[in-house]
């Protein structure tokens, strides 16, 4: 199991750092984790110099990279051009994952629009295998990972059941089960132990045990509305959900070697090491 923050914590700016590629030895020194994803979620702007100069700093602290795509992504779309778009994020940020050594790359499959949920879910299971394989023909794919994330607003498409279905077009998909965003499009009533272990055996189910150990999980408590995600809090601001040690338990007791990455509001490296510990204490006391 990994651990690690998605972006840079308010604390890293406050102890006067700047630049993310002070970053790997600030996780490392102040907190001892081993995981970090960057985020594109407003396009790819980095050159390729910086970004596997912050890749080479991350391997020296043997800290694990992954990467967010260009939120911009809707592979629901039946638009021409927007489909162009669609492979073109890809491209950059399969590219740019490369460039750093990240493993893997997570996106939002799409929105439902105007379009009936099952249309919208059949145009993703359709144009994602025409990237990918386009991806592949041009070695983007090479040592990367897609990752279809499941998604916090009703009108996104991403319950656990249809990124499993987008998941089943190719083998080579993890999923990235945001348990936050499940929490949220659920309308809080997701949390407990039942509502994990229904969502692990789902992935077991589908995908087999081998792959969905290898789980990417992004992990916060979220403030919804009757849409869904409003937005993302701290642990330590408990009036939101979901809990963490749950997920914990369950996560040592079946053994997963997921990647868990923490979207707290400000507090994401602090969180990721308390969901660390959690984890720990569960595997120290099935010992």
């Amino acid at each position: 199991m990994r651990f690690g923050p998605s972006g840079n914590s308010e604390s890293f700016f406050a102890q006067g750092h700047k630049a993310t590629i002070e970053q790997p030895k600030w996780l490392y020194e102040s907190f001892g984790l081993t995981a970090f994803e960057y985020s594109f979620g407003r396009g790819v702007r980095i050159k390729e110099e910086s970004a596997r100069a912050i890749g080479e700093e991350f391997a020296r602290y043997g800290i694990w990279m992954s990467v967010h795509a260009p939120y911009f992504i809707n592979l629901a779309t039946e638009d021409e051009e927007k489909k162009q778009n669609c492979l073109r994020y890809f491209e950059q940020a399969c590219r740019a994952a490369q460039w750093m050594g990240a493993r893997r790359v997570v996106f939002h499959p799409g929105a439902q629009g105007k379009l009936q949920r099952a249309q919208a879910v059949e145009n993703i299971t359709t144009l994602l295998p025409e990237i990918m394989k386009k991806l592949e023909a041009q070695g983007l794919l090479q040592g990367v990972t897609l990752c279809p994330e499941t998604m916090g607003k009703l009108g996104q498409i991403g319950d656990v059941d249809e990124i499993l279905q987008i998941c089943r077009v190719d083998e080579r998909l993890i999923p990235c089960v945001d348990f936050g965003h499940l929490y949220a499009r659920r309308l809080g009533q997701f949390g407990d132990r039942e509502s994990y272990e229904t969502v692990l055996n789902a992935l077991e189910t589908a995908l087999g045990e081998q792959r969905a150990k290898a789980l990417h999980i992004h992990f916060s408590r979220i403030e919804f509305t009757k849409g869904g995600e409003k937005r993302h809090w701290n642990y330590e601001d408990t009036q939101f959900g979901p809990e963490f040690d749950p997920l914990a338990k369950l996560l040592a007791e079946r053994d997963y070697h997921a990647v868990v990455i923490c979207e707290s509001a400000g507090h994401m490296a602090e969180d990721a090491a308390t969901f660390r510990d959690l984890y720990q204490r569960q595997k120290e006391e099935q010992r």
